[in-house]
C-alpha cells in the first residue's frame, strides 16, 4: 500500500513541487514537467524525455547534464499530454531542435507524436523516438511493437551524450536508434503495486508465486511461475537475454556489453546485489566483457515488487556515449564541470492565455457545452470503479480513473474559460487540452483530439445546430483513427465511435433533430459496445493478454457508450423543457 500521502488526486503535482525544492541545484519547474535549471550549450540538441509519474528516477530524476534537457511528467502511470510535453520542449529549446524520448505506449506515442507535429509547425526542428526494450511484450518479428521499460535509460544516455557531445539531431536521433535496436530487458513482479488512495493492488500474485515479463505500469506478466532463488532468477534473466542477440551480432561471445539490474519499486539493493553476483559470474562464463554495470532503482513501477535485467549491446561509439559523465539528481557518473545557473529573469515563465471573441449566441451555447460536461463528469465519477474493473481483466486496471481525472479537468478549464466569456468551439478546444493534460494515456490523447474536432467545428461565432454537431463527431471520429491507428474490430472506443459517428451523420442528412438523431444513434453506440465483448483486443496494453479479454467488454468502448448516452439524457430533457415552454 501507499503509506504517505495527502490528497491522491494532488499526488503527482506534490511529488513534482517536493521534487524540485529538493533538487533546485539542476532543475527547475515549468507547465508540463521539469527542465535543467543551469545552462546549456547553446545551438546544441534538447533531448526531451518523459512518461508517466510513478517510475522514479525516470524521468524527472533523469534530467542533468549529461542526460536530459527536461523531462514532461504525466499523472501516476499515465503519459503526458502534448500541450505538457510541447511546454517542456518550448523552454529547453537550445536552438539546435529537439529528440522526443519515451517509451513505446500508445499513449506516449499519441501525445508525442502531437507535441513533434506542433514543434515542427512552429519552425523547431524536432524527431521523436519510442523505446522498445521489454522482450516479453512482442516477439522477435515485431520489435516495433515492444514496450519501454528499464532500457529507457540506455537508450536516453547514448542520445544525451551524443547531444551533449554537439551532434547534430540526425547524429543524435541516429545513435539513439543504434542504442534502441541493441537493447533488451526482461523482467519479473512479486507483487502488485498499489496508487496513493487505491484499496488493492493493480493486480496480484499468488503467494510463493513470480510473474514473468511485466510491464511498468502494473500489467499483469505473460504467465507465473514458482518463486526462483535469487541464482535462479540471475540465470531466468541471463538466459532470455542471451537469446535476444541483436541481429548485427554475429555471437555473444567476446561482446562488450552495459548491464543494468533494475528493482521495480520495492526490492531491496541488498536483494539486487545477491542477484547481480550471479549475473556477473553468468556473463562472465559467458564470455562478455560488462562496461560500467548499475544496480539500484532506474526505472520503477511506483511501490511494485519486481525486478528487471537489461543489456545493451556496446561497439565503440555506443561504449563512449554510456561512460560519458553525467550528472542528475537520479543518476550520477564521472565529473562533469558543473554549469552555470540560470538568472532569476531566464526562469519566468508566461502563462496567459488569450481567448478568441465569441459571440453572444455561442456564448450562450458555451453555457450548455459546460452543462454537457458536467453531466458527464457525474456520470464517469459514478462508474470509474466499474470502467477500471473492467479494465483490469487484460490491462491496468486505470481506465476509470484516467476518465475520471480527464473529464474533471475539462469540466475546471470549462468554468473558467465560460466565466472570461468564452464561446462554444474555444470551451471544448480548451477543455480538451484539460481532459488531455490530466487524464494523460491513450485515453487522454484520444479525448482530447475528439473535443478538439468538435469545439473546431462548432466555431465561436453561431449557435450549434445538428449539421455542425453531426460533422463535429465525424472529424473526431477520423482524427482519433488517423491518430490512435485502431480500426473497426481491434476492441477500442472506435468500435463504439465509427458506428455512433455513422448513425448520426445519416439521421441528421435524413432531416432528424439533434436530439432525435443522438438519441438514436446512442442506442447504436450501446450495442456495438456491449459487443466488444466478442472481440480479441489488437492494439494497447490488453494485446499481450487477448485471451482474457473475451468475454468483457471493452473499458473504452463502455465509457464512451455512457457519454454519448448522458449527453442524450440531457438534450431530451432541454427539448422536453423548451416544448413545454
Amino acid at each position: 500500500m501507499t503509506y504517505l500521502f495527502n490528497q491522491p488526486s494532488a499526488f503527482a503535482a506534490e511529488l513534482i513541487e517536493g521534487f524540485v525544492a529538493a533538487n533546485a541545484d539542476k532543475v527547475r519547474q515549468v507547465a508540463g514537467g521539469v527542465v535543467r535549471s543551469t545552462r546549456s550549450q547553446p545551438n546544441t540538441v534538447a533531448v526531451i524525455v518523459g512518461g508517466g509519474s510513478g517510475h522514479y528516477p525516470a524521468f524527472a530524476g533523469l534530467v542533468g547534464q549529461g542526460l536530459a534537457h527536461g523531462a514532461a511528467m504525466g499523472n501516476l502511470f499515465a503519459s503526458p499530454s502534448a500541450q505538457q510535453i510541447y511546454n517542456v520542449a518550448r523552454a529547453a529549446h537550445n536552438g539546435a531542435g529537439v529528440l522526443l524520448m519515451f517509451g513505446n505506449y500508445a499513449g506516449d506515442v499519441l501525445h508525442f507524436g502531437q507535441a513533434y507535429e506542433r514543434l515542427r509547425a512552429e519552425g523547431i526542428a524536432c524527431e521523436v523516438l519510442a523505446v522498445t526494450d521489454d522482450i516479453s511484450s512482442a516477439g522477435k518479428d515485431e520489435l516495433e511493437k515492444r514496450r519501454g521499460v528499464a532500457g529507457d535509460l540506455c537508450v536516453f544516455k547514448a542520445a544525451c551524450a551524443a547531444a551533449e557531445a554537439g551532434h547534430d539531431l540526425s547524429q543524435v536521433l541516429q545513435l539513439a536508434q543504434h542504442a534502441n535496436q541493441r537493447t533488451r530487458t526482461f523482467g519479473v513482479a512479486f507483487s502488485g503495486c498499489s496508487l496513493p488512495g487505491a484499496s488493492h493492488p493493480l493486480f496480484e500474485v499468488e503467494k510463493g508465486r513470480m510473474a514473468l515479463g511485466l510491464g511498468i505500469h502494473g500489467e499483469p506478466g505473460i504467465k507465473e511461475t514458482d518463486m526462483p532463488s535469487a541464482d535462479e532468477l540471475a540465470e531466468i534473466f541471463v538466459e532470455r537475454l542471451l537469446n535476444e542477440l541483436p541481429a548485427d551480432i554475429p555471437q555473444a561471445e567476446g561482446q562488450r556489453v552495459a548491464v543494468i539490474l533494475n528493482g521495480l519499486g520495492s526490492v531491496k539493493y541488498e536483494e539486487l546485489f545477491v542477484v547481480y553476483r550471479r549475473v556477473a559470474q553468468l556473463l562472465e562464463a559467458a564470455k562478455l566483457q560488462v562496461v560500467e554495470p548499475d544496480v539500484g532503482e532506474f526505472v520503477t513501477s511506483f511501490n511494485m515488487a519486481g525486478a528487471s535485467l537489461t543489456l545493451m549491446w556496446l561497439d565503440d561509439q555506443l561504449e563512449t556515449l554510456w561512460r560519458a559523465p553525467t550528472n542528475t539528481p537520479a543518476y550520477r557518473k564521472g565529473s562533469v564541470l558543473v554549469a552555470e545557473p540560470l538568472s532569476a529573469a531566464e526562469r519566468v515563465e508566461s502563462t496567459e492565455e488569450a481567448l478568441p471573441a465569441a459571440t453572444a449566441e455561442s456564448q450562450e451555447s458555451a453555457k450548455r457545452v459546460l452543462q454537457l460536461l458536467e453531466s458527464v463528469a457525474e456520470t464517469l465519477q459514478r462508474n470509474a470503479e466499474r470502467l477500471g474493473d473492467i479494465d483490469a481483466v487484460a490491462g491496468d486496471g486505470d481506465h476509470g480513473i484516467g476518465m475520471e481525472r480527464g473529464v474533471l479537468g475539462a469540466v475546471e478549464k470549462a468554468r473558467e474559460v465560460a466565466a472570461r466569456g468564452a464561446g462554444a468551439g474555444s470551451l471544448l478546444c480548451r477543455a480538451a487540452d484539460a481532459w488531455a493534460d490530466k487524464a494523460g494515456g491513450t485515453s487522454g490523447a484520444l479525448w482530447g483530439v475528439a473535443l478538439t474536432a468538435l469545439g473546431t467545428a462548432l466555431g465561436d461565432r453561431q449557435t450549434p445546430d445538428a449539421q455542425r454537431v453531426a460533422t463535429g463527431v465525424r472529424e473526431a471520429k477520423e482524427g482519433i483513427m488517423h491518430f490512435g491507428k485502431a480500426r473497426v474490430g481491434d476492441k477500442t472506443m472506435v468500435d463504439v465511435l465509427v458506428p455512433f459517428s455513422d448513425s448520426l451523420n445519416e439521421a441528421v442528412a435524413a432531416g432528424a433533430s439533434l436530439t432525435d438523431a443522438w438519441l438514436k444513434a446512442a442506442q447504436v453506440a450501446d450495442k456495438a459496445a456491449q459487443d466488444t465483448a466478442q472481440l480479441v483486443p489488437k492494439m494497447g496494453r490488453a494485446r499481450p493478454l487477448a485471451e482474457k479479454s473475451v468475454g468483457t467488454p471493452d473499458a473504452g468502448a463502455i465509457s464512451l457508450a455512457l457519454i454519448v448516452n448522458t449527453v442524450g439524457d440531457l438534450l431530451k430533457e432541454h427539448s422536453a423543457s423548451e416544448q413545454g415552454a
